[in-house]
């Protein structure tokens, strides 16, 4: 865990540390700054990777989301490194305000669906408000058949998330987001396991030209709360290309699930097995409402 740490670590220091020989003007223009203006643009996509970013359609605004992953590229090449398989998650996210926001997707991992619900508590100011905050909500319903558990009805079937997404935008091309979450589970396999599992993200985007960014996730599952599959910490990277009206997003990592219940608790991959998923994210936003 240390190692994955260090490596996000890496990613944003150099940019902090170049950011710190700020230039007189730089500080005259900052002194002329208005409190009450909107930070914007804090991420250019309403995912980083898989963890949700403060990001949602403004008011009117229809987001379709294509989120693909492989197989692992361990597989070899008979599965031709993971491309002969696929999971998919096709999902809508609808503003009804410009502060919330509803979403439904369906995924072909376990077969699930799910609901969400976003809203934005707190937004970033360039004076005053340093973070930006929105709560978020998903339920996700799973529909996998079990030839050994026929008598799984809908209540056991039901998982829930719950995350406080908090971010900054420290500059033009750094933004940083923290994301406690918790989760609940109506089912777990035995005893031995928690019903209610907390878990920390960090997640953060650095821009490099004007039209792309690398990303970068990391979810931290404590130990001790899911035993019986010995779930892993969910690390993944990404390639963020804007292209107009599109964000498409290259993915890297070892979650094959793309929605909280899956990547944060049911994560099994090792990136030092070579248990890397590859795929990729694409969202297209429409204006229903002016």
């Amino acid at each position: 865990m240390q190692k994955y740490l260090f490596a996000i670590g890496i990613l944003f220091m150099g940019h902090g540390l170049a950011a710190q020989d700020s230039s007189l003007l730089q500080l005259l223009e900052d002194s002329s700054l208005q409190p009450n203006t909107v930070v914007t643009g804090t991420f250019k996509a309403t995912q980083i990777v898989n963890m949700p970013t403060i990001e949602a359609p403004a008011k009117g605004g229809l987001q379709f989301m294509i989120m693909h992953r492989f197989g692992r590229v361990n597989e070899g090449a008979y599965e031709l490194w993971g491309l002969d398989n696929a999971t998919i998650r096709f999902a809508l996210d609808y503003g009804l305000t410009d502060h919330l926001s509803i979403g439904v997707g369906r995924s072909s991992h376990d077969k699930t669906y799910d609901g969400s619900l976003k809203w934005k508590v707190l937004q970033q100011k360039e004076k005053g408000m340093p973070l930006s905050v929105s709560l978020y909500g998903l339920i996700a319903y799973n529909t996998l058949k079990y030839s050994d558990k026929p008598y799984l009805n809908g209540t056991f079937r039901t998982s829930y998330v719950t995350q406080a997404l908090l971010a900054r935008k420290f500059s033009k091309n750094l933004s940083v987001q923290l994301a406690p979450s918790w989760l609940h589970f109506n089912l777990v396999p035995t005893e031995e396991d928690n019903n209610n599992v907390f878990a920390l993200g960090i997640g953060g985007r650095m821009k490099i030209t004007k039209r792309v960014s690398i990303n970068a996730e990391y979810n931290y599952l404590p130990d001790d709360q899911l035993v019986t599959n010995n779930p892993t910490n969910s690390l993944s990277f990404g390639l963020d290309i804007e292209t107009g009206g599109h964000v498409f997003q290259l993915a890297f990592s070892n979650s094959q699930g793309m929605v909280g219940p899956a990547y944060l608790a049911k994560t099994t991959g090792k990136w030092g097995d070579g248990d890397i998923y590859f795929g990729f994210n694409i969202t297209r936003a429409f204006t229903l409402k002016k």
